[in-house]
């Protein structure tokens, strides 16, 4: 499996939704503070995003605003313009819109969530930009036309999937973005041709009994040299995120699946199953049964 894609995959735990809003001026939206993710793209106008923390932002044409950890935000016309309740039944409806919006949200599971999305800021800004990240361009042209004034046959299939590519698009470009900047971290990581393949092996097959020697063969380089630029560039061993990992995946199969105990713990590198209850227990605090019914 691809990393990025399987950070998403492990926190995610509901159905997308987005919506195309029409807004007149003056207009001020508060939004409350949710469990999962969220965006806004700038179809026509502009607008301010306000976030909880730090300073606020300009929104103009083409711009997408990610908000990773919807720790509550509001978005207005101007920033003198007074703050509505989402829900506020006296958001201006009347007239030509001055802006338009498309907004979703997310559902991800934020007691876990995977560094690589952990790194991000408060808010991903993707300033518009001729030429950049064609994709994630493509993609919110699907997604405006699809929930246009009159819905296409099968909106409703597409929409689903099409906000599943939007977050990765968003993701990615992020990435491809910071990539260029920094010296450490998963932007770095993700593009390095020495730990790539050695990320991409854990991921592929979590289930294998990798050693830091294996990894370091993937990588081609010596076990010492990939150790210490692993944990340089993402701040914790290898053997660390593997375990990590492998115990995010058997949380998820736990949730999720009617799998018996003995196949989650093989599932993820485990053959015996009291060593899989151990290593779940000191990273959860309770064992894989009462996580199970818990959950349920």
């Amino acid at each position: 499996m691809d990393v990025l894609s399987d950070a998403v995959a492990a926190m995610r735990i509901g159905r997308p939704h987005s919506s195309r809003t029409e807004l007149r001026a003056p207009w001020g939206i508060r939004f409350p503070a949710q469990r999962g993710a969220g965006f806004h793209v700038v179809l026509q106008g502009a607008c301010w995003l306000i976030p909880t923390r730090g300073d606020p932002i300009r929104l103009v044409v083409g711009d997408v605003a990610f908000i990773p950890r919807e720790l509550g935000h509001a978005i207005a016309d101007s920033l003198d313009t007074p703050l509505r309740d989402q829900n506020d039944a006296n958001i201006p409806t009347i007239g030509d819109p001055t802006t338009v919006l498309l907004c979703g949200a997310y559902l991800l599971d934020q007691s876990r969530m995977h560094p690589l999305l952990a790194e991000l800021p408060e808010v991903v800004h993707l300033p518009a930009r001729v030429g950049r990240h064609p994709t994630l361009r493509g993609a919110i042209d699907l997604l405006g036309r699809e929930l246009d004034a009159d819905p296409l046959p099968g909106a409703p299939g597409v929409l689903p999937p099409l906000l599943e590519v939007l977050l990765l698009y968003i993701l990615r470009a992020w990435h491809e973005d910071r990539s260029t900047h920094d010296d450490t971290g998963w932007a770095v990581a993700l593009r390095d041709p020495d730990l790539a393949p050695a990320l991409q092996a854990m991921h592929h097959d979590p289930a294998s009994p990798w050693t830091v020697r294996d990894l370091a063969e993937l990588a081609g380089l010596s076990r010492s040299a990939f150790a210490q630029r692993f944990t340089a560039t993402l701040g914790i061993p290898p053997q660390t995120y593997l375990t990590w990992w492998r115990m995010t995946l058997a949380a998820r199969l736990l949730r999720e699946a009617d799998l018996p105990l003995r196949t989650v713990a093989t599932r993820v590198g485990y053959v015996s199953e009291y060593a899989f209850a151990k290593a779940f227990k000191r990273e959860f605090g309770t064992a894989p049964g009462r996580y199970r019914s818990a959950a349920g």
